[in-house]
């Protein structure tokens, strides 16, 4: 396996933020700097795309501050994702730093080496984003997420406004989407609604999701 799709569904639906995690870097309104990958290369091709479940807001994020978006492959509508083209070292190294491991280290390593066998979930370990999920191939080429083993454990919590300004640009830019789909589809995930009204989502995001 040459190359693999990498589906982003939170935050990393924007290339500039998504590009911290390749190249290393601190996103804006985060609180953590990543190193980057072993190779910091940009990803080969990039492809907005959807694939059935759901999208979920829970816990507390180290790095924003409010819930983190998460993967739940049982629940029943379609999510926007965006499709990155990369080596699976690039996309074990992107997962071990979703996990605050170093890049190259055992856990990014083992992914790598994993992903061959994944033909649906596969738990690597209890971490937020050690669950590797195959949401089918594009072109041919296999693609992955990762996400958390059972997203029905976690408490759905509201996401903070910098986080959530990240993934409207990421919807924006893979979809070409609208202020008011991009509002009608982050109220709908649980967690958000917990913390944001309609209209002050809107007010957060309106001149912000198209600033990529």
């Amino acid at each position: 396996m040459q190359r693999v799709w990498y589906v982003a569904y939170g935050s990393n639906l924007a290339l500039d933020r998504f590009r911290c995690y390749l190249a290393g870097g601190r996103p804006e309104g985060g609180a953590r700097v990543y190193p980057g990958c072993r190779d910091h290369s940009d990803p080969e091709a990039i492809a907005g795309v959807e694939f059935p479940g759901g999208l979920v807001f829970a816990g507390t994020s180290k790095v924003w501050g409010g819930g983190s978006a998460f993967y739940d492959a049982s629940a029943d509508g379609v999510v926007a994702g965006r499709a990155y083209l990369l080596t699976p070292d690039q996309l074990g190294d992107v997962a071990a730093q979703e996990m605050r491991r170093e890049p190259g280290g055992e856990f990014a390593v083992d992914l790598a080496g994993l992903l061959p066998m994944v033909d649906s979930l596969h738990t690597m370990g209890p971490g937020r984003y050690e669950t590797v999920a195959r949401l089918g191939e594009r072109d041919g080429v296999p693609m992955f997420t990762v996400t958390h083993g059972t997203v029905a454990d976690l408490d759905p919590s509201a996401p903070a406004a910098p986080y959530l300004r990240w993934i409207a640009t990421g919807l924006v830019e893979a979809h070409g989407w609208g202020i008011d789909r991009v509002v009608d589809y982050l109220l709908a995930a649980p967690g958000v609604r917990s913390g944001w009204t309609p209209g002050a989502l809107r007010s957060v995001l309106d001149g912000d999701a198209g600033r990529g």
